[in-house]
């Protein structure tokens, strides 16, 4: 018997969710598909839908802010043809494969879409203030919620309903395996590919007042001054990103998922510096990790006087605290629950689909 796929639906925001998407895709037992833009990355999975990009403009923060936008809705702009052709596309695409279940991760409007066309959701719910009526009415329309970070960080402003309702995997990155290189004492800066990148003034600065350490900065960085110190690296985007947290003493960074399960997955010492999202979802997750001492949270990048300070600071953390938020395995309970879900919506003797 032919199981009925399940849909993994990609936000294009970031390189986290397509990151997720591929490890539980390849976990699953039953047939998936990823539905997302995936012109600047590879989904690295077989089953893939491409849709038109429905962006307005590079740098938006996913809100059209239209005085004529329904209430539930986050992102309904007019007039739009890659937001048409991208509905159009997952519509077909449904009735077409007929899945059991479209996993979101993550859009309001593609969860409410689905449930439009008569598919059961599981929807992600990402860290911050999600209690606004999009968010809210999305999560009323799922079967289940997933989070990928532990309850101890779950926000106090959510609902009881919504916190009821969803199910904590933990923080997702791929484990470390066989040997690993040792700390070498240095310090790793880390830009990912859903923000703003570093500024090489600032860079060279905080490099100079803690001179004793190495900098090794991966990701893109604007604005590089001629005259370098010695002890800053610039590496530029890199295949794989863990040899380089784990020979760090100190890892600095934004609050995005990929970075953070990658220092709770090796125990490093943290310094979050979040970068603007929409719902302040990384500015949430640095102030919990900070209230619980895993981690020192900087509003910003500040000046270089403060350096040597907030790097003392930094070394001075604990690391058991923030390996203590770290389960293993979050894939394999992700795929699992998936999974269990899936088979429970699709019983084997479901009636015969109506296709005109």
């Amino acid at each position: 018997m032919t199981r009925r796929p399940i849909g993994y639906y990609v936000h294009h925001q970031g390189a986290g969710h397509v990151a997720r998407a591929r490890l539980i895709a390849r976990a699953l037992d039953r047939p998936c598909t990823l539905l997302g833009t995936f012109h600047a990355v590879d989904p690295g999975v077989a089953s893939v839908l491409d849709l038109p990009d429905d962006r307005i403009g590079e740098g938006f923060d996913g809100r059209d802010h239209a005085a004529t936008r329904p209430l539930a809705f986050h992102y309904a702009p007019l007039g739009i043809d890659g937001l048409r052709g991208r509905m159009a596309r997952i519509a077909a695409w449904a009735a077409a494969a007929d899945p059991v279940l479209i996993v979101v991760d993550v859009s309001v409007e593609i969860a409410l879409f689905a449930r439009l066309l008569s598919v059961p959701t599981l929807v992600v719910r990402l860290p911050g203030d999600r209690t606004d009526a999009p968010h809210l009415e999305a999560f009323r329309g799922a079967e289940r919620l997933l989070a990928f970070f532990p309850e101890t960080l779950d926000g106090g402003a959510n609902p009881d309903w919504v916190r009821a309702k969803t199910e904590h995997v933990g923080f997702l990155a791929a484990e470390p395996t066989g040997d690993r290189p040792a700390e070498d004492g240095s310090l790793v800066v880390v830009y990912g590919r859903g923000g703003a990148g570093g500024h090489g003034a600032d860079l060279a600065a905080a490099a100079r007042a803690v001179p004793e350490r190495q900098w090794h900065v991966l990701g893109p960085v604007a604005d590089v001054p001629s005259a370098m110190p010695a002890n800053l690296h610039l590496h530029g985007w890199v295949g794989e990103i863990g040899p380089h947290l784990d020979r760090a003493a100190l890892v600095i960074g934004a609050g995005g998922d990929g970075l953070v399960s990658g220092v709770v997955a090796r125990a490093k010492r943290f310094v979050c510096i979040p970068e603007p999202r929409a719902f302040d979802e990384q500015v949430a997750t640095a102030r919990a990790l900070a209230a619980l001492g895993a981690a020192i949270h900087r509003p910003a990048w500040g000046p270089p006087e403060e350096w040597p300070a907030l790097v003392r600071a930094g070394l001075a953390l604990n690391p058991a605290r923030i390996a203590s938020l770290g389960r293993g395995d979050a894939a394999g309970r992700a795929a699992r629950l998936i999974g269990a879900m899936a088979d429970g919506l699709d019983p084997g003797d479901r009636a015969p689909r109506c296709v005109g």
